[in-house]
């Protein structure tokens, strides 16, 4: 064993002196010039080459590392031996990563990618006007020389995309509002915004299955349709047009909506916009996969159908932009035509995967050229509530199954709840009062619908009798017109015998 430590200690010193025999020999340019040749030869007879990406690129973030760290997360929970555990701001789940010099394997259709997260002390700095941590971080990505091509094409912007969609099921969702007009703060975003908490999902929305099936499908569609818009040449967006009676759920169907695709909110108040140019400032600041609210849109300005005839202005030529209040006092106002540029002219192009969404009680009240395909896609009608959104209902509020209600009953409800024609929103506020009490609640909404039902046939039935007698006269009328009208024939005939006279005498 002393031979041993006496030979590699000889070896050692070996070592060493012709190390300073050759820094002593060699200049360190042809040092660096030998080491550079040397790698070349590597690179060229090994079948793979790599790539750096370092967390800071010059004094800049570099957003592909936060991507990277994103994407590799879901793998480094499951494969990773040490992984390490985040939790943003605003997030409500947690991240995982791979630990410092750590590594991992991932595939992407057949394709094999070696990533390593490399950490290393930096050097330390005499000046910096900006301070940098005193680990250097990146990831280090080990690939076949035949995938490199079809990597630096899609695979990056693969992890890109599933980044973006880990980071949005993380956070917690925004709810926008231009409160401030289209006037700037001093990060210069014109929106403000809050937490977005609304508990509504399609589960527990009062609506027909059939309808909210039919949404789902078309919103998932849209969601995962971009190749389509990109092949079709049409702009990544969607209208939808929720139109109906008060109380029927339309804002809680727009919360189901940001809910299951994941979506940010964006509530444009358009009364607070004094011109159109404020109107495409406030578009270019929504992002992506967002969802651009109007709400009341016949309450919020003058977009009245221009097919209607206006009594009062029958003489005068109807312009086709409607000003808002805003433009009484001499100043600029919204036009019809700016808000239809807005949801689909050149502007709405500006970003991408953005759903317009456009509520109203009043859908006849509303300009054709904002119904039309392409600004408003789909029209969603919501109506009074039905049976199957009745028994939605009673699960959400109550527990209560079909089972659980006795027969007759339920045959009752199902009899009165589409004549009462009660709102889903009416419907819910007899439940929550009696909800401690599940059977009071149930034969309080019966009486509820019943009586509803009742006043309901008792106006139809005002209406009818009005009509009868409207009917009547009118039939009195036609009687007694033959007379009149006979009068007036022999009127007109003695008035043009005595012309006929006059000409001649004349």
């Amino acid at each position: 064993m002393k031979e041993f430590w006496t030979s590699l200690a000889s070896l050692m010193g070996v070592f060493a002196f012709c190390q300073t025999l050759v820094h002593a020999v060699f200049p360190p340019e042809l040092r660096f010039g030998i080491l550079k040749i040397s790698n070349r030869i590597f690179n060229w007879f090994s079948s793979y080459c790599y790539f750096d990406i370092t967390e800071i690129d010059g004094v800049n973030t570099n957003e592909l590392y936060n991507a990277v760290q994103l994407y590799l997360s879901s793998s480094a929970s499951i494969t990773g031996s040490r992984v390490s555990l985040t939790r943003a701001l605003n997030s409500s789940g947690f991240t995982y990563g791979l630990a410092n010099n750590d590594s991992l394997v991932d595939s992407f259709n057949g394709i094999t990618a070696y990533w390593e997260h490399v950490v290393t002390q930096r050097q330390s700095q005499t000046f910096s006007w900006r301070p940098l941590p005193d680990e250097k971080r990146g990831f280090s990505l080990k690939i076949k020389k035949k995938d490199k091509a079809y990597i630096l094409k899609y695979y990056l912007d693969y992890v890109i995309e599933k980044a973006n969609d880990i980071r949005r099921k993380n956070q917690d969702r925004l709810l926008y509002t231009n409160s401030r007009g289209g006037s700037l703060d001093s990060r210069g975003h014109p929106w403000e915004s809050v937490p977005f908490k609304h508990p509504s999902t399609f589960d527990t929305l009062a609506m027909d299955p059939s309808k909210k099936t039919e949404l789902m499908a078309d919103l998932r569609d849209f969601a995962d349709g971009q190749a389509f818009y990109q092949t079709t040449g049409r702009a990544w967006k969607r209208g939808y047009l929720l139109y109906g009676p008060p109380g029927t759920g339309k804002s809680s169907m727009i919360a189901a909506m940001a809910n299951y695709l994941g979506y940010d909110i964006y509530d444009l108040e358009l009364t607070e916009v004094n011109t159109n140019s404020e109107l495409h400032k406030l578009l270019m600041k929504t992002t992506s996969k967002s969802i651009i609210v109007i709400e009341d849109i016949d309450c919020s300005i003058n977009l009245s159908n221009r097919n209607k005839p206006n009594k009062k202005k029958q003489f005068e030529t109807v312009q086709p932009e409607m000003r808002n209040a805003g433009g009484e006092d001499g100043g600029n106002s919204i036009t019809l035509s700016g808000l239809l540029n807005f949801t689909d002219g050149l502007w709405s192009c500006c970003g991408s995967e953005r759903i317009f969404v456009f509520t109203t009680n009043h859908i006849e009240k509303l300009d054709p050229a904002l119904l039309r395909s392409g600004r408003m896609d789909m029209h969603i009608f919501m109506s009074y509530c039905s049976f199957p959104a009745l028994k939605i209902l009673l699960k959400n509020y109550l527990g209560l199954g079909e089972g659980d209600i006795e027969k007759n009953v339920l045959n009752e409800l199902e009899e009165v709840v589409d004549e009462a024609k009660m709102t889903p929103a009416d419907i819910s506020e007899v439940l929550i009062k009696n909800r401690r009490n599940k059977k009071k609640a149930v034969l309080e909404l019966l009486v509820a619908l019943r009586v509803k039902k009742a006043e309901k046939n008792r106006i139809k039935n005002l209406i009818d009798v009005e009509e009868e007698e409207e009917e009547e006269e009118q039939e009195k009328r036609t009687l007694e017109s033959p007379k009149e009208g006979g009068e007036l024939v022999e009127n007109c005939i003695k008035g043009n015998e005595e012309l006929e006279e006059d000409l001649v005498m004349n």
